[in-house]
């Protein structure tokens, strides 16, 4: 925990929102820019001490958040009910709190994440629109997203994801379990899916994402998609999708 310089410690909990457009991801880097960065170096302007927030999990350079739950340690005397209003002023307004609540202290918005939802969009049109450049996977072929749903349905379920984690990655245990995955149609040319898991591998959604596409393009079968599954060979799978299609939509405690 960072260590204060007097009075009573607080354990705030906020739900971030924010577009990664203009970000080198969440986590904190040495020579860029990055959302815990600037939140955290805003805040100590609020709060009047140096802070350090710790984030559910971090996301990727570009990728976006409707809800990136973070906690942190504070002396300060800002009420927390003010404190999305007192920091509108302080962020840039591609990030904004949307929620602050105390929570005990021994509450870390990590450790204690239940599960989350990833949300993943595809723009499937001929041409790009330029306002959706940022926030959706331009693929101009026409997508059967009824195949990819029923692809996407195997996925739900206990399994070792090994081939849809991030090539040369950190070796962690491959086995996660996914509550919940829909394949959905917006509009005419947007469709979307939504992944809800216990946990999930680095680059594990844009990963799936890819090997989707491919199916529905097509190219490969609903079995097939289940053969890569338990097959757990990353090279016999898609490619990685893009990251400004990615959202990360809630953490669940």
């Amino acid at each position: 925990m960072f260590k204060l310089s007097g009075g009573q410690t607080r354990n705030i909990k906020l739900t971030l929102a924010y577009d990664g457009t203009h970000y080198h991801g969440f986590q904190r880097q040495k020579n860029a820019l990055t959302i815990q960065q600037v939140v955290e170096e805003r805040l100590a302007k609020l709060f009047g001490h140096e802070l350090k927030i710790n984030g559910s999990g971090r996301t990727d350079t570009g990728v976006h958040a409707y809800g990136q739950a973070v906690n942190f340690y504070t002396g300060g005397t800002v009420p927390t009910c003010r404190i999305p209003i007192a920091a509108k002023g302080l962020l840039p307004p591609d990030i904004v709190i949307i929620d602050a609540e105390d929570v005990p202290r021994e509450f870390h918005a990590r450790f204690w994440a239940k599960s989350k939802i990833y949300r993943y969009r595809l723009l499937n049109q001929p041409l790009l629109n330029p306002f959706e450049r940022n926030y959706a996977w331009h693929f101009p072929e026409k997508l059967d997203w009824q195949l990819m749903q029923e692809a996407a349905q195997l996925i739900a379920g206990t399994h070792d994801f090994s081939a849809f984690r991030a090539t040369g990655s950190v070796p962690v245990n491959p086995v996660r379990t996914i509550l919940a995955v829909e394949c959905r149609r917006r509009r005419e040319t947007i469709i979307e899916f939504e992944f809800w898991g216990t946990g999930f591998l680095y680059h594990m959604v844009r990963n799936l994402v890819g090997t989707l596409v491919e199916v529905g393009r097509t190219r490969m079968t609903v079995d097939e998609f289940s053969a890569i599954l338990a097959g757990r060979d990353r090279k016999a799978a898609g490619i990685t999708a893009p990251p400004q299609g990615l959202y990360l939509v809630e953490v669940k405690y």
